[in-house]
């Protein structure tokens, strides 16, 4: 890993200000119960929609005579408090539980109780793979405690590759002990699979496509505009409808619509968000656009470089930021500009929308970056999210000193031109809003 020249923090748990990344008393990723990694346990990710996606691995839970249950416990909890306030997802890969680590039935109902309707509120589905009759017959043993609604979450999916057509199946980080066993089982029942469908091939991109393809492709498709066409016409319907929407990026919209738009976009028809009355629906558009880029905004390459700034002295953050967007395609610069711009604006309207730059990154750090290959850790979000929410908070010091990329984004339809016009025209110019002070970053980011 590349280290950028940055001197190292002393405390490199902690955040601008003494703030400290886990609180006091929360289990941590350095913290192991009986010599278990506590985030071996647990995989971040997210589904087709957007939606936090948690994976669960029974395979790598140690006997049950040397795992702290408490503490397994509050780490669950810990864990999903940081997405309960959007929509989420579940995963619980079964295999691998067996009569030395399968917990009491009297833990697995006090656990179940702990978990409030906070929990359950948001929860959109809950994923079972490989069940066997232990499950089942454990479910029959709860299903008196469960109410009817949480029961229509859970779906049992037998193979693993029932998930794809919910979640991003090649960005799950799955055991290999999981696969070796999803393959024994095909084997075992080859006779009664149904035979595979053939995939067809992939077909050439419209030219109209908006979704899936690179940036590159964009800017040829459309006369050399650096700005991405859905990119500018959500930021701008968004800046002038949605800047006090409270929860603005946090909620989901409906899947069908999300797909209806998708299609209009590449086929290049026109979008009029008015006419769904959803004003989250813009938002959605634009976080599924980033996510569906062939390669993340930040590029591959950065992933690395990012995992570092929890080592870099608080008072030298931004400089590395600075340095690391040295290193991006121009073209990349100048969007991540033109977006990192706008949701500084969002966060100065977060009295009202409650979109601090913290929470904002929460929301956007896996759409702005991810590894090349599986999905991040637990451990990688902490840094993922903070490099986010350093390029809002201090968005303009962060995009200092590159005048040539800054005019160029700008003369695109950037951030500075707060009022754009759908068709990229500025409606005005003004004067460059003066640098912010200085001010300790949020707690936000309470991720293990």
């Amino acid at each position: 890993m590349r280290s950028n020249g940055c001197r190292k923090d002393p405390m490199p748990g902690s955040l601008g200000g003494g703030v400290q990344t886990v609180p006091p008393g929360r289990p941590t990723p350095q913290q192991s119960m009986s010599g278990l990694d506590l985030e071996e346990l647990a995989e971040i990710g997210e589904d087709r929609f957007g939606r936090r996606v948690i994976t669960f691995c029974c395979c790598r839970m140690p006997p049950s005579h040397e795992l702290n249950h408490r503490r397994l416990l509050e780490y669950l909890k810990y864990t999903l408090d940081q997405y309960v306030e959007s929509d989420y997802t579940i995963v619980y890969f079964h295999y691998g539980l067996n009569s030395q680590n399968k917990p009491s039935l009297r833990w697995l109902q006090s656990a179940y109780k702990e978990f409030d309707r906070r929990y359950k509120k948001n929860l959109k589905a809950l994923y079972v793979v490989h069940p066997t009759n232990f499950i089942r017959i454990l479910w029959t043993l709860l299903k008196p405690l469960v109410s009817h609604k949480f029961g229509k979450k859970v779906t049992y999916f037998n193979y693993l590759s029932e998930l794809r057509e919910h979640l991003k199946y090649d960005q799950l980080s799955i055991p290999q002990e999981v696969l070796r066993y999803d393959e024994e089982l095909r084997n075992l029942h080859a006779g009664r699979l149904p035979p595979p469908i053939k995939t067809p091939p992939p077909r050439p991109p419209l030219p109209t496509q908006q979704f899936g393809v690179s940036l590159q492709y964009l800017k040829d498709k459309n006369q050399g505009e650096l700005i991405p066409p859905v990119l500018r016409y959500t930021v701008t319907y968004l800046r002038e409808k949605g800047l006090h929407t409270e929860g603005l990026f946090r909620r989901s919209a409906s899947v069908q619509t999300v797909r209806e738009i998708q299609r209009l976009y590449n086929q290049g028809k026109p979008v009029n968000f008015d006419d769904y009355g959803d004003i989250h629906l813009p938002a959605v558009i634009l976080k599924t656009f980033l996510r569906e880029l062939p390669q993340p905004l930040l590029t591959f390459e950065a992933y690395e470089q990012i995992l570092e700034i929890t080592s870099v002295e608080s008072s030298l953050r931004v400089t590395c930021c600075r340095q690391i967007l040295q290193n991006l395609p121009e073209h990349n610069y100048a969007v991540l500009s033109y977006l990192m711009g706008f949701l500084h604006e969002v966060s100065q309207e977060s009295i009202s929308n409650k979109m601090n730059s913290s929470n904002l990154a929460c929301v956007f750090g896996l759409n702005l970056i991810w590894p090349s290959q599986g999905a991040s850790s637990l451990s990688a979000l902490v840094p993922l999210n903070l490099f986010t929410e350093l390029l809002i908070e201090y968005y303009e010091k962060v995009f200092s000193g590159r005048g040539e990329r800054g005019a160029q984004a700008v003369e695109q339809g950037g951030p500075s031109a707060r009022g754009s016009a759908p068709d990229g025209g500025a409606r005005g110019d003004r004067p460059p809003r003066p640098l912010l002070p200085p001010r300790p970053l949020t707690t936000a980011w309470r991720l293990l």
